[in-house]
């Protein structure tokens, strides 16, 4: 015999038209009582409908996008009776034998929860509701959790058993005696989760309960030991902490919980994404953080073709290209600078660079001035932590220039730039750049880097916006500079400007802090002075 039992939406307070944001089953799905079943959103909270039964889904009656208000019907379930190979047992007794110790437990006095002595404190904020009407909990399970100036704190039950309402959402005010919850003891409700499951022989019918006391069956009788899980049922979080990982992107049921009884809690969300963003998750590609796969495309169709392998530095570039602009939060800052008299002074000093047998070209004095700039500001001369917890600031300036050569884009490093002087580095540039050409570069010459510079001085262009090269923090994209009409004097003259553009990590480096890098560099490239001090 089967009972068909409608869910409705319970009393949820003063919200009328509430949103249905998720569906947790489908029809079909085996739950157990208490499996949430589909998520509610007011402009205050969001909760769980929860199972009032063991069954069946027989029937969807809402769709995400709906609005819903109490007394509204959300699902059907079916439930059965349970079948011997014998004679059928009598759904009455099967159902009275539930029944009987809810109504017993109906009639003991509702505990109500109230907010303890918490110092002198007042009007302290609800920020999270653990639990809600019609859970099952147990002594010391946390219910709802505020936050003071100085600290948070859960409030848990004082009793186990079945919490019939919450008396508070986010957002609200509490202080000490405020009634938060009240619960309905499970002195007599424990009794109920003792009634076997299984079939049970017509030859030894169940001994029918009297004043709490246990239903039992034969023990050659196979109970079983747990229902298949739904895929709501895996995951064991508030309403709250589903919605802050909906937010995020995050697949609850990728998420391991590590509160009480494996509830999933905010910390254990925030590591998810952590692990996520540092490549930990081995099955993160298939949580809300995976890039949507391109459909193949057939390009014949449309014409004549021709297919080329991209070379392996390309590939490889292209991976950590992308790696880096999904991990990093990226800011660029654009500025410009007055090189005009940096130019004469490079041109006057030509000559001298000739007898070094090396070619003095502007790279050398932006290495220079950069050195300068990371002593001053040393967020930008270290990188992040595996972890994400620290910043690791380094002690040498290794300056990577970005190569571009016909397998690809290559970094060689030029390590100790602050210890060498324009020509020694002027004539490591030219080695570095010849021997990325001739692919002659170790992963020596290409390790180790603490800041880029990636310069199109002599390609073209007004403006780009470099991607860091992780694990770097920052890097500087340089464009050609220009002669312009710059007001001086009460009147305009021509300066040479070098426009340049510096891409940060936002995670290290905040807005100011960019802006005030690009200003200092942009000071010291007007006056070359700068690097003596």
């Amino acid at each position: 015999m089967s009972i068909e039992i409608p869910v409705t939406v319970p009393d949820i307070g003063e919200f009328e038209d509430v949103d249905v944001i998720e569906i947790l089953i489908a029809v079909g799905d085996e739950v157990r009582e208490e499996d949430p079943l589909v998520t509610l959103e007011s402009d205050k909270a969001a909760m769980d409908i929860p199972a009032p039964a063991a069954g069946k889904i027989a029937q969807i009656s809402v769709s995400v996008g709906d609005k819903v208000s109490e007394g509204s019907i959300i699902v059907t379930i079916v439930t059965t009776d349970d079948e011997t190979t014998g004679t059928e047992i009598s759904s009455p007794t099967v159902t009275e034998a539930k029944i009987e110790p809810q109504r017993q437990a109906e009639k003991l006095a509702l505990v109500e929860v109230s907010v303890p002595d918490i110092g002198d404190f007042e009007d302290v904020d609800v920020i999270e509701i653990l639990a809600q009407a019609g859970d099952t909990v147990a002594p010391e399970d946390p219910l709802v959790t505020l936050e003071s100036d100085k600290a948070t704190m859960d409030i848990p039950a004082p009793v186990g058993g079945q919490l019939e309402s919450i008396r508070v959402t986010v957002g609200d005010k509490v202080s000490e005696g405020h009634v938060i919850a009240t619960i309905s003891p499970s002195a007599v409700v424990d009794s109920a989760e003792h009634i076997p499951s299984a079939p049970v022989t017509a030859t030894e019918p169940p001994r029918a309960t009297t004043s709490g006391t246990s239903t039992t069956a034969p023990a050659n009788d196979a109970v079983p030991t747990s229902t298949p899980a739904t895929h709501a049922s895996k995951s064991y979080a508030s309403p709250s902490i589903r919605k802050f990982a909906r937010e995020l992107g995050v697949d609850i049921s990728s998420v391991s919980g590590s509160g009480r009884k494996g509830r999933i809690v905010k910390s254990d969300v925030q590591e998810f994404v952590k692990s996520v963003i540092a490549g930990k998750q081995a099955n993160a590609s298939t949580g809300g953080f995976a890039l949507p796969e391109l459909p193949a495309i057939d390009f014949s169709q449309f014409g004549p073709i021709e297919t080329q392998a991209l070379t392996k530095i390309k590939r490889i570039t292209g991976q950590n290209l992308q790696r880096s602009w999904i991990t990093a939060p990226h800011v660029t800052q654009f500025d410009e600078a007055d090189i005009t008299d940096l130019e004469d002074f490079r041109k006057s000093k030509l000559t001298d660079a000739k007898e070094h047998n090396v070619k003095l070209t502007l790279l050398a004095f932006l290495i220079k001035a950069v050195v300068v700039v990371l002593r001053k500001y040393p967020d930008f001369n270290a990188s992040l932590s595996a972890d994400g917890e620290s910043i690791i600031h380094k002690n040498y300036f290794h300056i990577g220039i970005a190569v571009n050569t016909q397998r690809g884009l290559l970094v060689p490093v030029i390590k100790d730039a602050d210890q060498k002087g324009l020509y020694d580095l002027a004539g490591e540039i030219s080695e570095l750049s010849t021997k990325a050409r001739d692919r002659k570069l170790t992963p020596a010459d290409m390790q180790g880097g603490c800041f880029t510079i990636s310069s199109l001085g002599g390609v073209g262009g007004t403006a780009f916006t470099p991607i860091i090269n992780i694990p770097e923090v920052a890097i500087l994209g340089v464009s050609p500079s220009a002669m312009k009409p710059v007001y001086l004097n009460d009147e305009f003259v021509p300066r040479l400007l070098l426009p340049y553009a510096l891409s940060f990590d936002h995670r290290v480096i905040d807005g100011v802090a960019g802006a005030q890098f690009t200003r200092h560099l942009g000071v010291v490239l007007s006056d070359i002075r700068q690097i003596l001090l």
